[in-house]
Parts: C-alpha cells; structure tokens; sequence
C-alpha cells in the first residue's frame, strides 16, 4: 500500500484525540512505527496514533519503517489550537522556527519541507465547511516545531475558553483529513509578510488559484538571516516565485535576489467549485 498522508494523532491532545474517536480502529497496514501500527484509512491515507505532544515528536520521519518512508508521505497533524487572545477559530499552517529561538518544538532557524498543494487543499475544505461550524478559517504563519526532514502541517481547533472542541469543528476535520487531495493547476509561492494569523494569503487561496508553503510573517522578518530564508524558499517544493503581502516587504535584504516577485492576480480566480474562472486570466507580473 502507498502512503501519499500520514495523519499522526497524539493521543494527548484533545482535537486529536477526539477527531481519531471518529475514524474509530481501520485496518493495519502491516507496519509498525514504536510497536504501534500504521492504519489505512483510505486509500494512500494512513493514520497513526503516538503517545506524546505533537510539537514534540521530533524526526518521527526517521522512526517510519523503510517502505513507509520511502513513499515520502506528508505527516499531518490534527491539534488544538492555542494563543494568547483565545480567540476560537480553524487554521492550517507549515512547520518550523524562522528565528533564533524555538519555545515549541523543533530547532532555531530550522524549517520543514511543505506540501502547498495539500495545504491549500485543507484551507479550502474547511473553509467550505466553516459556515456549519460557525468558525473562521485561516492560514497561520510559520512558528513551531516538531522538527521533520518529510513534508509536514498542522490542522487545528482553537475554541478559547470552551472545555473541548465543539463536536461541529471536530466532525469538519475528520471528514476533511482523510479526502486531502492536491488540486492540478496551483500556481505555488512563498508568502512573505503580512501579520501572524496571514489574511492576505489566506484569502488569495481560497479566491485564487495560489498555493503556498512556508508563510514568514513580519514579526519573522525582524530577525530572518539569508540562510533562512533560503531554507524557506528551498522547502516550498515548486514554487514560482515569493508574493509579499505589502511592497515594503520586498526590501528585506535576507531575501534579495532568492526569488522573483509575484502579485497577487497572477494566479486565475477559482469558481464556487474550485475551477479557474473562464473569464479569469493571469495578470502579467513586473
């Protein structure tokens, strides 16, 4: 069996937990990561559940049995979601640490690969499916570990002050885990900008045929070395170019000459069903 996702649930963790409660025991694969068998889910997903915090389980890549890895999957992490504001909500975002410090998980200065595809695809089914959850849908920029040399993200719940997440919320992402599909004809960027929570690349992926990986915030650029940012440029697999979310974001010295620069309305608008638009038609960048 080909693994194309990985869905890895902490046991710990009270979406995770709650979410895998849904897609109750399916068959073994055969494989065994810790003593812990791999399940196939649907075809190409599998699911594995580990002990500990998400944010914790540093190189889980390199615990995957020979053939598991060799497909190469994209981990993904069904979470809470915490912040400061408590503020209740859905969000997608890549791993890694763009700074000097790493307060959550993985390595200063330290990014993992991303599917951008896959990202984009997450944001757009829950986003379809925000109105019967009654939550907002949004990428957050890149800011904690774990630390993986494979392709990895976080889906997550944040509901404030509530005692567990709202059963509508939980229900949205065990449905959408499991169908991930990367959708054709995505033109991929790296995101640069913008404030933490990333509207502006949130709303150019569910509008526009953008696809991105890793979402550097402006609060990321006050301390982004060059080495990062072509770290962050290197493991956004396909992109075309950065696309900054204001102009003065383009000065940066860390990122002269890594990329072109993109604007937003170089990628076709997307119809109710997700299909360029026929009247849309790529802008031309200068």
């Amino acid at each position: 069996m080909t693994t194309e996702v990985l869905l890895v649930v902490a046991e710990s963790d009270p979406v995770a937990a709650r979410v895998v409660g849904r897609w109750g025991t399916p068959a073994a694969t055969g494989a065994f990561v810790d003593g812990t068998p791999v399940r196939a889910l649907r075809p190409r997903i599998s699911m594995l559940r580990r002990p500990g915090p998400h944010v914790h389980d540093e190189r889980l890549d390199a615990r995957l049995p020979p053939d598991l890895l060799a497909d190469r999957p994209t981990l993904v992490f069904p979470s809470i979601h915490r912040s400061e504001k408590g503020v209740p909500s859905l969000t997608v975002h890549p791993l890694g640490n763009p700074g000097p410090t790493a307060e959550v998980g993985g390595r200063p200065r330290t990014l993992d690969p991303t599917d951008p595809a896959r990202m984009a695809d997450a944001l757009r089914r829950l986003q379809e499916g925000a109105g019967r959850v009654g939550l907002p849908v949004t990428f957050e920029a890149t800011h904690h570990g774990p630390e993986l040399a494979l392709p990895a993200f976080f889906v997550e719940i944040g509901y404030g002050e509530s005692e567990s997440p709202p059963a509508a919320a939980v229900r949205l992402l065990a449905d959408v885990l499991p169908a991930l599909e990367p959708a054709p004809g995505d033109r991929i960027a790296l995101g640069v900008g913008g404030g933490h929570y990333a509207p502006h690349f949130t709303e150019l992926t569910t509008k526009r045929r953008w696809a991105f990986g890793h979402l550097l915030s402006r609060h990321a650029l006050a301390e982004l070395d060059a080495a990062t940012a072509r770290s962050a440029w290197d493991r956004t697999p396909g992109a075309d170019g950065i696309l900054y979310a204001r102009a003065e974001d383009a000065s940066h010295p860390a990122l002269q000459g890594l990329a072109r620069r993109l604007r937003d309305g170089e990628a076709p608008l997307r119809d109710a069903r997700g299909a360029p638009t026929a009247a849309s038609r790529p802008a031309s960048g200068t």
